[in-house]
């Protein structure tokens, strides 16, 4: 792998992770609690056992990014490197979606020293906000979620009391 290939995939690979956030927030606004909510309400429910109907999300982009990785390693080429540094953005974003959405704000993985970084307790404030209600509602995002709401920039730490579904 030469020096010219790294600085074409990598910081596409780091635009695209950050392009991921944006597109997530679209779909789970505009998708997830609309069209599909009779399979995103799962989360916003006590979960019986380990999986929730809403998991199934997690597997949607990544096909396309396996295959983006696997065809942009197979050789060298301007293509295949934008393909590796795409299919590559798109698993950063899912592996770190994975640790903060489901390890750390929902306690599915034992990251809970996160906590000691105040962004990822702003992030957490965030998402309990979300699931505030039935349906939930805004902020939609979840690493810009802080961003996303006046009153949630303003606070800067959490009342300790929980406001997601026991169980999460």
């Amino acid at each position: 792998m030469s020096l010219a290939s790294v600085a074409t995939w990598l910081p596409l690979a780091l635009a695209v992770a950050f392009g991921m956030e944006l597109w997530a927030r679209v779909l789970h606004g505009k998708v997830w609690h609309r069209w599909l909510w009779s399979v995103h309400k799962s989360h916003h429910q006590r979960r019986r056992g380990k999986w929730e109907a809403n998991d199934a999300f997690a597997i949607v982009h990544a096909p396309a990014a396996i295959a983006l990785i696997l065809y942009g390693s197979s050789a060298p080429g301007l293509l295949r490197d934008l393909a590796f540094g795409l299919g590559l953005g798109m698993t950063l974003f899912g592996v770190a979606y994975a640790v903060v959405h489901d390890g750390f704000i929902h306690g599915r993985l034992p990251v809970a020293w996160l906590s000691k970084v105040r962004y990822f307790e702003h992030v957490r404030i965030a998402h309990e906000r979300h699931h505030r209600g039935g349906r939930g509602g805004a902020p939609y995002g979840l690493f810009l979620g802080p961003w996303e709401s006046p009153s949630l920039k303003r606070r800067a730490s959490s009342t300790g009391r929980s406001t997601l579904p026991s169980g999460r």
